[in-house]
């Protein structure tokens, strides 16, 4: 086998942990994820936690398994690790779940509940320093 049909494997160990079809919009969850994008995942699950924001749950358990793969698949010390990656992607948005919205004079429209796609990749160490996205605030209002 080749060289360059080989995945490039990163330096330090990661465990992937992925959650598809979740029933909450990607802007909704993209707001929890930039809050707590970079952090260790003890803080992030703190942070989680205490947020009151209805995203914060999924993430929260996604997070969690993440962490439990990294112990169980990969032998890495859950106190240590941070956030390498969380991505939040749209998934099928209406394609699946169209509800029926009544309208005026016997008229009906779509409502598209939309999906996402979350990936979080955890690891040993900051991957870098963290900045700040605006609006990634976790505070319900």
């Amino acid at each position: 086998m080749s060289s360059a049909s080989q995945p490039i494997l990163s330096q330090s160990p990661q465990a992937v942990a992925h959650l598809r079809f979740a029933r909450i919009g990607p802007r909704k969850l993209r707001r929890v994820a930039d809050a707590v994008r970079g952090m260790s995942v003890h803080e992030a699950l703190v942070l989680l936690r205490f947020s009151g924001v209805e995203a914060a749950v999924p993430l929260a358990k996604l997070i969690q398994s993440a962490v439990a793969n990294a112990v169980n698949n990969q032998q890495l010390d859950a106190s240590s690790l941070y956030l390498h990656r969380l991505t939040v992607d749209g998934g099928p948005g209406g394609r699946f779940t169209k509800r029926l919205d009544p309208r005026a004079q016997g008229r009906a429209a779509f409502k598209r509940k939309r999906m996402s796609h979350v990936t979080v990749v955890v690891g040993y160490g900051p991957l870098r320093s963290r900045s700040r996205r605006s609006g990634a605030s976790v505070v319900k209002g």
